[in-house]
């Protein structure tokens, strides 16, 4: 969509006097291993020097706190790469650094992305006693076998153990799955993922193996080293996963995300809702007001590592790039975002937040096409996906927003 590119070098904020809630994302790049099928910016490095990276996290929020005093903090997530290898010093440092900039009114959510190794688990404490109220654990599947296929450094086994650890040191904790693997049944998914929910957790995030540009798993696949299960199979794993997680009283919120009522994660509903975030570490991006009502910025922050961390020392941040985006192609965005949720959207509260006229974003034949075929129900209140167009989300998005 249309955006006006800043022409400074580097980008530089005009600045808001915007008061109001933003999410606060904080990018943590490293890695023991790349897993296969991984395209987030994730690297592994030898050392780290984790006085270095906790003092330029402290600059950014630093320098972004400047320009943008008055927000309000309105969750933190750590995310990676993997996070759980951040010293629990650097975490509480950060913690503190956002709540000081952007006093939040109310406490607030503040997940962190963790591995289940036996090493990371042992941190699971300080990260608590450092401020941590949300584990989200990358466990990604019940079986050994398909571990290794994964390139996970894990064992089942080890997974449970630490989520065991985890439940008891958290309120609230996550974990991830991936299905639609190769050579995976319907009953075998059935299974994997009846067993999961044994464990009691009140949110999962179970995610279709899909395969992304630059990737391992993306020579492999196109070399022929392994196939995925057809669009058939790929759909009736997906019915049956919202099927059984229905019952099991987690229903779907998200596409890909399920939780008990009240657990759904807050940070990541900031996005899908089309609500103002912050991106701080390398490659994190971010939405943050502008001028006008419902304008904003689009920025990003420099990928590499190395480079991120010379620009923060050199220049007070890692600031690469810096888009203004107008009111109406933000709206754009939300509707994307927003048609991610099974409860869509409601027209009513997306007008007010963005201004705009939702009918003159849409196209209306696709629309009529996509409301007989039995994909898109809507009306003077709602606009969402129904069941059967769940699983066809970017076909439909494509068709809508044309």
């Amino acid at each position: 969509m249309p955006a006006l590119k800043s022409t400074t070098n580097p980008p530089v904020f005009a600045g808001s006097g915007f008061n109001g809630p933003a999410a606060i994302y904080v990018h943590w790049p490293f890695c023991l291993k790349k897993c296969p099928y991984c395209d987030f910016n994730s690297h592994v490095r030898e050392e780290v020097s984790h006085q270095s990276w906790r003092e330029a996290l402290l600059i950014e929020i630093s320098h972004l706190a400047q320009l943008y005093p008055t927000l309000q903090a309105k969750s933190i997530f750590f995310g990676g790469g993997t996070p759980s290898l951040m010293e629990p010093e650097t975490v509480a440092a950060v913690i503190e650094a956002v709540k000081s900039s952007w006093a939040p009114n109310h406490e607030i959510e503040i997940t962190l992305e963790a591995n289940p190794s036996s090493v990371e688990a042992g941190r699971f404490l300080a990260y608590k006693e450092a401020g941590i109220n949300r584990l989200s654990v990358g466990i990604q599947s019940l079986d050994d076998a398909v571990l290794k296929f994964l390139g996970r450094l894990h064992s089942a086994e080890e997974a449970l153990a630490a989520l065991k650890v985890a439940q008891r040191i958290f309120d609230r904790v996550s974990f991830d799955l991936i299905y639609a693997r190769p050579e995976q049944t319907l009953a075998m998914w059935q299974e994997e993922l009846k067993k999961a929910l044994t464990f009691g957790t009140n949110h999962m995030s179970l995610y279709q193996l899909t395969i992304e540009e630059g990737t391992a798993f993306y020579h492999q696949f196109h070399r022929g080293k392994f196939t995925l299960p057809n669009d058939e199979l790929a759909a009736a794993l997906f019915y049956e996963t919202q099927d059984i997680m229905s019952a099991a009283g987690l229903p779907a919120y998200e596409t890909s995300n399920h939780a008990k009522p009240g657990q759904e994660s807050l940070h990541n509903l900031a996005y899908w809702l089309g609500n103002y975030y912050v991106g701080i570490g390398p490659g994190a991006h971010g939405r943050l007001p502008a001028h006008a009502h419902g304008d904003a910025y689009a920025h990003s922050q420099t990928k590499r590592p190395e480079d991120w961390l010379k620009a923060v020392v050199s220049r007070g941040t890692g600031l690469e790039t810096l888009e203004y985006i107008p009111a109406k192609d933000r709206a754009l965005e939300a509707i994307l975002t927003g048609l991610r949720l099974t409860r869509g959207i409601t027209i009513k509260d997306w007008q007010a937040q963005f201004g705009q006229d939702i009918n003159t974003l849409i196209n209306p034949q696709a629309l009529s096409e996509l409301r007989t075929s039995g994909h898109v129900s809507n009306n003077k209140e709602k606009l969402q996906l129904t069941r059967k167009g769940l699983p066809l989300l970017n076909f439909i998005l494509g068709k809508l927003i044309a």
